[in-house]
């Protein structure tokens, strides 16, 4: 039998999102291939993470990888990847995440390894930030994406993006794992609500927009309105009619999951929210903000709806509730089962790494 190529995934900022992604797709491709990942935990990264990989899937721990900005702390954790990857001697190299995909393209030669990046949603898109920084970090994509890799967006929109800069551009969409979550929801308690319930997911930050979901919920006082999470600015949800769960585990937020009856999100950027993903296959119909990563997955008035005000939102959600949504919701299923899961993904993947390496 032949030995398996070994595949180093650098992962800056593993929580979240970025966290579901690694874990799908190292898991999936963890028999064809001999996975290393090379990492650091936030805040939203579980306790157990380690719970979450395949026994074999080698994780390493990154000590230098920090959301700091100082140079001397960059520079640390710049050799120390470097001397991850001479001790593993991998074939394939894959960065996630901003820093990265700038620390590792300096790093490593894309031209002795093959190099790939996936930005998990670009920082210069990021609201968050003033326009000064975001021209600093929207540079240095540009400067980074001179290097020999190619960069693997999450979403039609980040590709455009990364067109802007580069040639050497791919996009795979996101996935979920259908069959894990559909074991899991076997075994979740479905809540009887009086009224009608929608739901969100997520850390409670600007990144999300917890302003707007306020001001939606305001707006239809006799709709219950429940975020799902906790975070900096739960402050912001005063509504009477809004339910802040707290952190809750993966059990319990899918029983509010399910037994909601429409989801919404709000966020003023995304990536592939895997949080959509998985509402779309849970059967909820989805009212999403009409920014990157949204209006790619979600097709106004075809599986979804997409808005641009909290005027939209509240009259989208009215109409859901007192109109029969059936089609929308099963085009939205039919999506994720033929193109938003782990299945698909890790084969397209696959794919890549594959005939990247017959030609090196």
């Amino acid at each position: 039998m032949a030995e398996k190529k070994k595949i180093l995934y650098v992962v800056e900022a593993m929580g979240g999102g970025v966290f579901t992604y690694i874990v799908e797709l190292a898991n999936a491709l963890s028999d064809k291939y001999e996975v290393y990942i090379a990492y650091a935990t936030r805040k939203q990264t579980p306790q157990n993470y380690k719970e979450y990989f395949k026994d074999s899937v080698h994780l390493i721990e990154v000590k230098n990888f920090t959301r700091s900005v100082k140079s001397t702390q960059n520079l640390k954790a710049f050799f120390e990847i470097k001397k991850i990857a001479r001790k593993i001697k991998p074939d394939i190299i894959h960065l996630h995440s901003s820093k990265a995909g700038a620390l590792g393209r300096w790093a490593f030669n894309g031209r002795k390894i093959p190099l790939f990046y996936t930005p998990h949603g670009y920082s210069f898109l990021m609201k968050s930030v003033n326009k000064k920084k975001r021209f600093i970090f929207k540079m240095i994509e540009r400067f980074c994406a001179l290097r020999d890799c190619v960069t693997i967006s999450c979403s039609r929109g980040e590709h455009k993006e990364t067109k802007k800069m580069t040639s050497k551009a791919i996009y795979i969409d996101n996935g979920i794992n259908t069959k894990s979550l559909q074991k899991m929801l076997v075994k979740v308690a479905r809540e009887e609500n009086k009224k009608f319930t929608v739901f969100t997911l997520g850390r409670i930050c600007y990144q999300k927009n917890p302003k707007l979901f306020n001001e939606v919920a305001k707006k239809l006082p006799d709709v219950r309105f429940v975020w799902i999470g906790d975070g900096e600015l739960r402050e912001e949800l005063t509504a009477d009619n809004i339910e802040i769960t707290g952190w809750v585990n993966r059990r319990k937020a899918l029983s509010y999951a399910v037994s909601a009856d429409a989801f919404v999100l709000t966020s003023l950027w995304e990536g592939l929210p895997m949080s959509l993903l998985e509402a779309m296959y849970m059967e909820k119909l989805c009212v999403v903000s009409n920014v990157i990563g949204n209006r790619d997955v979600i097709k106004n008035e075809k599986n979804g709806f997409v808005c641009n005000s909290a005027d939209e939102f509240a009259e989208k959600i009215k109409y859901i509730e007192s109109n029969d949504c059936s089609v929308m919701v099963e085009n939205a299923k039919k999506d994720v089962m033929e193109r938003y899961n782990t299945a698909v993904m890790a084969e397209k993947y696959d794919k890549i790494y594959r005939l990247r390496l017959e030609r090196s």
